[in-house]
């Protein structure tokens, strides 16, 4: 029997450190299904999804408690249940950085019961100025009954008062 598993994972940034842990599942008769991965700071940081044959989930851990410095949790994949079609937005913030955006963009989008399905954000130096800015980018899912307009001008109102410019655009196919 096929076991899914989610395995988040954190370590100092190597060279080979991915490949480490695709080695140690393949060689568990596991199967590498999904995974976000990026380095951030200094460690590189990843979730993961596979499925590994049942009996070979305890050799797999013991495998992945010997790449050194490697911090992981493991836990069970949900199964997945048959996506119904929703609409979905691309969200793009761009400002002066301060604490405190990804807060409130964040809370505007809980008072409309968006999820945020994919989440990315940095801090860059501008191009003219070298001011450090924010830059952030995600994916949303919209409720069926979700007032896009309301949720726009919601968003833009914070923006303004944040000093940062927003975007949204539907998703196309989504």
């Amino acid at each position: 029997m096929k076991l899914p598993l989610v395995i988040t994972l954190v370590a100092p940034d190597r060279t080979g450190l991915v490949e480490s842990v695709a080695q140690a599942v393949a060689s568990h008769g596991g199967n590498w299904l999904e995974s976000r991965m990026c380095r951030l700071g200094g460690e590189f940081a990843g979730i993961l999804r596979i499925e590994i044959p049942a009996e070979r989930k305890t050799e797999l851990l013991a495998a992945l408690q010997t790449l050194p410095g490697l911090n992981f949790v493991v836990q069970p994949a949900r199964a997945a249940e048959p996506a119904a079609p929703a609409r979905q937005l691309r969200l793009e913030i761009v400002g002066s950085d301060r604490p405190g955006i990804v807060r409130e963009i964040t809370r505007a989008l809980t008072r409309a019961n968006v999820n945020v399905e994919e989440f990315s954000s940095e801090r860059i130096s501008a191009p003219m100025s070298g001011e450090e800015l924010f830059k952030a980018a995600a994916r949303l899912q919209l409720p069926e009954a979700c007032d896009v307009a309301g949720l726009k001008r919601d968003l833009e109102t914070i923006a303004a008062d944040l000093l940062v410019d927003v975007s949204i655009a539907e998703v196309p196919g989504a």
